[in-house]
């Protein structure tokens, strides 16, 4: 079973693409913003299922050449990252915040 804590940050940063992939583009992934690398992870996690990974058919190729769909397991992995992600970039920050009341 895969945590944040024993995944890579390649894997962690591969993981939030492919959930952005699936949630603002309907599963369809530009593989141009892949490396090599990327791509033997995603078509590892694909063997485990861990997330659904593959090719589009030739005759609805439009802009993207492949497509994702995560498990659950990656849905969970990929919301604890997310806002892990958020944690770190506003901790960052240094911007004095107030409420609106």
């Amino acid at each position: 079973m895969k945590t944040l804590d024993t995944m890579t940050s390649d894997e962690k940063r591969l993981l939030l693409y492919l959930e952005t992939c699936a949630v603002d583009y309907g599963g369809k992934v530009d593989t141009k913003r892949m490396n090599k690398e990327g791509m033997d992870i995603a078509k590892k996690w694909n063997d485990e299922g861990f997330v659904k990974f593959g090719r589009i058919k030739f005759h609805s190729i439009i802009v993207s050449t492949h497509w994702c769909e995560l498990s659950d397991e990656a849905w969970n992995i990929a919301h604890a990252e997310r806002k892990a992600r958020c944690l770190r970039i506003m901790s960052k920050q240094t911007i004095d915040k107030t409420r609106d009341r």
